[in-house]
């Protein structure tokens, strides 16, 4: 146990290091007492060891209690001892410990989609993508937080939250939104509970909760990765991707995660698209770049304005080629695309409840609407159902289809694809989403829709970056960098080019609500 306390003292005396070697680095210095050991934490044998114990210490400190994240709904019960397997030989993570958003299983701990009707059920299996982490060296730390059914509940919901996990707090202020629905992942790495985390996005839910806590989110091309035993919502545009602090920390992640999956189709080609994704990042240039500005998406704050401007003159002083770009999509894509995931929604959950091989629980959307219905109050206290209704209903396979093509075409062929040769540019640049608005488990979410446009590439299932670019007092905002199907390491490569050279001052988590700057504090 002395040993193990030890490891508090390191917060404020370790010098820090790479991002991806120590988890004090350029993270704020806060009042700590040391909490009861987790089970599956043991004294500390070397450098790894003592890296996770200060990652899990610091979570047990600051994401429970009054004003916790409440990021992380359960911890892994075996921390120390993956953290020994994974450092007994040559592993690409070498010990790294990783969480996972509670929508991907895991064999030692329940998935449950942040809903009442899951809790407590174990599957006893890893995802595919959670056998490749552990594979990699990677250790699977615990499960975070999200918006309940990753946000496809209710359309007037609140993200972060869930009847398992309650409400996601923002690390740099307490009491603004985290976005969703990867709310927890994005909490908690931003707040230093672990290395890395997994996300996943059918349209926002990696990049909107990385920029707004403030920190790195990819989503990459759609069959990058496997969505086998993943609690599903479109075929069409699920992924997981990585959420890191750093560009080649996320890297470094999706190539341990990545790969061809024979019981998911659209995997077929990921083996031989994926690559060394760090490859070439810490010397990746934008000089001659040709890269295209989405300016009609940047939105009528003047705050976020000026922040991407900033960004786009470190991108001109690197040596880019900035190409403005008029843009408007339809509104026939939304609609279609709205179209395609709930019926996706219906296909895909009845088939996923069906596969859980563990008793007792629902097998159907059907037996999830019964579910919520008979547990009101603890379920649907905030927000409704009527997205689950919507999708029980939405049934025209021919509907379907003519909606699929509609969305893809729009986003895909005549979107990005058609924006990217028109402009002879290589990528698409706009502010991800604007500062963190306050959270209202009453209204629901409040977020600025005219900023950003990260749905096309959700839409078309093509790669985005979200990198911080700065705060809006103190509340972070990141920029996108979107490009072409399988251009994944492309994008990563710019990403990183751009963080190098970024001027702007990334904030650091307070763990305190919001407050306006002043000349005292700022």
């Amino acid at each position: 146990m002395k040993h193990i306390l030890a490891g508090f003292a390191l917060l404020a005396t370790t010098t820090p290091l790479a991002a991806q070697d120590d988890p004090s680095s350029s993270l704020p210095v806060v009042t700590i007492t040391p909490p009861a050991p987790l089970p599956g934490i043991e004294p500390p044998q070397d450098e790894a060891e003592r890296r996770t114990l200060i990652y899990a210490m610091r979570a047990q400190n600051l994401d429970r209690g009054p004003n916790g994240l409440n990021s992380i709904i359960a911890f892994a019960p075996d921390i120390t001892a993956q953290t020994r397997a994974a450092r007994a030989g040559e592993t690409l993570l070498a010990g790294r410990p990783v969480l996972v958003k509670d929508n991907i299983e895991t064999r030692e701990l329940p998935t449950t989609a942040g809903s009442l009707a899951l809790a407590d059920r174990m599957t006893g299996r890893d995802a595919p993508l959670i056998a490749r982490l552990r594979a990699a060296g990677g250790v699977m730390m615990g499960k975070t937080n999200l918006s309940e059914w990753a946000n496809i509940r209710d359309d007037n919901s609140t993200s972060g939250w869930s009847a398992v996990g309650g409400l996601t707090r923002n690390p740099h202020a307490i009491d603004r939104n985290t976005c969703g629905s990867s709310s927890g992942s994005g909490a908690a790495v931003a707040a230093g509970f672990a290395w890395a985390a997994i996300g996943t996005e059918t349209d926002g839910s990696i990049t909107c909760p990385a920029s707004i806590n403030g920190i790195v989110g990819f989503k990459p091309t759609v069959g990058m990765v496997s969505r086998t035993h993943v609690v599903p919502i479109s075929a069409s545009q699920d992924t997981a991707g990585p959420m890191a602090r750093s560009v080649p920390d996320a890297a470094l992640l999706l190539e341990a995660i990545a790969g061809s999956d024979p019981a998911d189709p659209a995997t077929a080609e990921a083996d031989a698209r994926k690559t060394r994704f760090t490859q070439g990042l810490r010397e990746a240039s934008l000089q001659g770049v040709r890269i295209g500005v989405l300016v009609n998406q940047i939105g009528s704050r003047e705050d976020v304005r000026s922040l991407f401007e900033a960004a786009l003159d470190d991108m001109r002083v690197a040596g880019a080629e900035l190409v403005e770009i008029e843009y408007e999509p339809q509104g026939a894509m939304y609609d279609a695309e709205l179209t395609v995931l709930l019926y996706e929604l219906r296909e895909g959950m009845d088939a996923y409840l069906a596969s859980r091989p563990d008793t007792g629980g629902p097998r159907s959307l059907a037996d999830v609407v019964a579910f919520n219905e008979a547990n009101t109050e603890a379920e649907m206290r905030w927000f409704g159902q009527s997205l689950f209704r919507q999708a029980l209903e939405t049934t025209d396979t021919a509907a379907y289809e003519e909606a699929r093509a509609t969305s893809l075409r729009l986003a895909g062929e005549e979107g990005i694809d058609r924006l990217l040769r028109e402009n002879d540019v290589s990528l698409l640049v706009v502010p991800t989403r604007g500062p963190a608005w306050v959270s209202d488990l009453v209204n629901g979410d409040n977020f600025n829709g005219s900023i950003g446009a990260g749905s096309l590439a959700a839409i078309a299932g093509y790669p985005h970056l979200t990198v911080p670019m700065g705060a809006v007092e103190r509340l972070p905002v990141g920029i996108s960098f979107m490009g072409a199907k399988w251009q994944d390491h492309a994008v990563l490569r710019a990403g990183a080019a751009y963080e190098r050279v970024r001027s702007a001052e990334v904030p650091q988590p307070s763990f305190q609500p919001w407050e306006p700057l002043t000349a005292q504090n700022d």
